[in-house]
């Protein structure tokens, strides 16, 4: 399904990453919102319904656990996909990504192609089929 344009958000304390994933994902025509803590994140969040959510795990003051566990317990944010990012492989990880209702875990470094089809297959799966289309 090409040229579906998203709204993401994407949650970052690295600048360069924030840099990196914008252009990225506005390649593909996305718009993106990037902030660089989960204060932030929130915030935005109180006042738009993105099409999906990629955070950092590890950031200052709320980490992407946190802001995934809130976003979840919100009606109208909670069949919005959360992609998680994190520079940890291991068990702990991926259990509390779990726990906290993340769609999705990607490793850091990210690959771009990778990252593109993860979000666009979580976000395609979520909207409404429109029926009669091919």
């Amino acid at each position: 399904m090409e040229g579906m344009a998203y709204t993401i958000l994407v949650a970052d304390d690295d600048a360069a990453i924030r840099t990196m994933l914008e252009v990225i994902l506005s390649a593909d025509g996305h718009t993106i919102t990037a902030v660089a803590d989960g204060r932030a994140a929130l915030e935005y969040l109180q006042t738009h319904t993105p099409d999906a959510l990629l955070l950092d795990v590890d950031m200052p003051m709320m980490d992407g656990f946190e802001i995934c566990s809130r976003v979840k317990r919100v009606k109208r944010l909670r069949g919005t996909p959360v992609l998680l990012m994190t520079a940890l492989d291991d068990d702990h990880t991926r259990d509390q990504a779990k726990l906290v209702g993340a769609d999705d875990l990607v490793y850091k470094p990210l690959s771009g192609k990778n990252l593109r089809g993860r979000l666009s297959h979580l976000i395609e799966a979520r909207r409404p089929r429109e029926t009669g289309t091919p």
